[in-house]
């Protein structure tokens, strides 16, 4: 299977490119200060897109100018960035997002035109599609694209009328994909900065990311070239807009992995140097094994799992969006706890400036509200995966995890337990008509989450064979195996939708009590973990 990626040689100098560009232009005392007043350093934007630095050329076709990478080499990038800085980092995201409807839906002349310009040019890009009322519901469009046509009845141009909300990059972008509502339905357009009529509005004070700029954008009878419509008619943006979800989805996700570990990073290093009643923090269990070792495990299953839909999404044309919104939901909240408890990890100087790890909350918070709130991802997981174990005959988890089940290094029989009760659970979720219940979503789809990850972390430390990795696989392999059952067995439960005949069915799939009696050695192994951590 050949893959769609960077020599690891280009993919080494690029991280190299990020490292150095990170340590020359934005160290701490900058990047507090520009927080501190709120300001989005646009130059600093410039020269991540310019020549001599070049982030965005990774995103970029090679036939356009750029490098060509793939999901795993976005991925990578993201994830570093955001060690640096997740507001950064969300520039070039919204970069990214906004050649997207370019990408999967222009004709290849209009990709050689706006791709080009975006390589050559350095060009900022925004996305514009949320709106003040429609959120992430962008079939709720009140933004209008009215033909104008000339004397024989052709479309010539288009004129834009609506306000945009929320726009990464959007007060500072040199060209913006706009989604509005045209007659034949939505539609993206690709709208210069310099065109009449466009403009940005307010920009927003946030509570964290104050290093990227997000404003509105306001289309006051802005008039463009029927040229402009990305593809070759109207209707087609909500089909496009969903063919970049897969892609990313994962980069937020990348971005909620990196600032989780920037953050466990500075904890773990903070409980080396730091003294409590005699002696370091981290031989201490009510610091490691509540504040450390549940990220660090959480962590390494989100890692697992984007290092799995980076490979499906790079080996295949498929666009992957439930496995995008289960990276992006199970990724961005993993790293938002860690950050959490990054915080409690330094006491009160957590809560300091000094010690960045309060900015690094700040700014991950977003992560489960932008590009699709954690509520949205976990309808799309539920519904969807519902859907596909019925599919398979209640056999998508099973299969899933086929194989793991003689693996007693990374627990293996304790995921194939929790992949078999997932497809039971989905299975009576689905004959029950559970679905009517948003709240029993949402408790499937947590579990589907865990499970999916949970078999990646299994395969991956299986396949690693490093020690940190494996013991960490069988932590969360115990965590998911109790988790996933006690959690829809008490859902399905208090719903009452499901007769007791039922519930005492899948109650004895699940088999609690027998997979507890499998936990012993879960303490050695969190044990384990603290130790090698603390190693680095």
């Amino acid at each position: 299977m050949e893959l769609k990626r960077l020599d690891s040689d280009t993919l080494h100098t690029i991280l190299e490119t990020l490292n150095d560009f990170a340590e020359r232009e934005m160290p701490f005392d900058k990047r507090s200060k520009w927080d501190e007043e709120d300001v989005c350093p646009e130059a600093l934007v410039k020269t991540m897109l310019s020549p001599e630095v070049g982030l965005h050329l990774v995103f970029i076709p090679e036939e356009y100018g750029g490098l060509g990478g793939g999901a795993y080499d976005v991925y990578r990038l993201s994830c570093e960035f955001a060690k640096k800085d997740v507001g950064v980092a969300t520039s070039m995201l919204a970069v990214a997002l906004g050649t997207d409807p370019i990408r999967v839906g222009c004709t290849p002349e209009q990709k050689q035109k706006w791709m080009t310009r975006i390589a050559e040019e350095g060009l900022i890009v925004a996305y514009g599609v949320t709106e003040p009322e429609a959120g992430s519901n962008v079939e709720s469009l009140k933004t209008k694209a009215e033909r104008i046509t000339d004397a024989s009845g052709k479309v010539t141009h288009y004129k834009l009328n609506g306000v945009k909300q929320f726009i990464s990059n959007g007060g500072i972008a040199n060209l913006y994909t706009i989604l509005a509502k045209a007659p034949d339905g939505p539609t993206f357009f690709v709208v210069e900065r310099t065109t009449p009529g466009i403009s940005p509005g307010k920009q927003e004070e946030k509570h964290g990311i104050r290093l990227s700029n997000t404003s509105q954008v306001i289309l006051e009878d802005c008039i463009v070239p029927a040229e402009n419509i990305v593809g070759t008619k109207e209707g087609e943006g909500i089909k496009q807009s969903n063919e970049v979800f897969g892609f990313t989805r994962l980069m937020v996700a990348a971005f909620g992995l990196g600032g989780g570990l920037s953050a466990l990073e500075r904890a773990i290093a903070y409980s080396k140097e730091r003294k409590q009643f005699g002696d370091y923090l981290y031989k201490k269990q009510g610091y490691t094994h509540k504040l450390i070792v549940p990220n660090a495990v959480r962590l390494a299953a989100a890692q697992a799992y984007i290092e799995y839909v980076a490979e499906l999404l790079d080996s295949s044309e498929e666009d992957r969006q439930i496995e995008g919104s289960v990276a992006k939901f199970f990724s961005t909240e993993s790293g938002n706890k860690a950050a959490e408890d990054a915080i409690q990890a330094h006491g009160g100087y957590g809560y300091c400036k000094e010690y960045e790890v309060e900015k690094i909350k700040r700014d991950v918070r977003i992560l489960i509200i932008y590009e699709g709130t954690s509520e949205i991802q976990q309808n799309i997981i539920s519904v969807f995966r519902m859907r596909q174990v019925v599919k398979n005959k209640g056999n998508f988890y099973g299969a899933l995890a086929a194989g793991l089940e003689n693996d007693k290094d990374v627990s293996g029989a304790l995921v194939a337990k929790a992949a078999a009760f997932m497809d039971a659970a989905a299975y009576a979720a689905f004959k029950n008509k559970l679905s009517r219940e948003q709240h029993l979503l949402f408790e499937l789809a947590t579990s589907m989450a865990e499970v999916e990850t949970a078999i990646q972390l299994c395969r991956a430390a299986k396949k690693s064979g490093s020690e940190l990795q494996k013991a960490q696989a069988r932590v969360w392999a115990a965590e998911v195996a109790v988790n996933a059952p006690t959690r829809l067995l008490r859902a399905y439960q208090g719903s009452g939708l499901m007769d007791a005949a039922a519930m005492k069915d899948l109650t004895a799939k699940a088999d609690v009590q027998g997979t507890i009696n499998s936990l012993t050695g879960v303490l050695d192994d969190m044990n384990r973990i603290a130790e090698l951590l603390v190693q680095g």
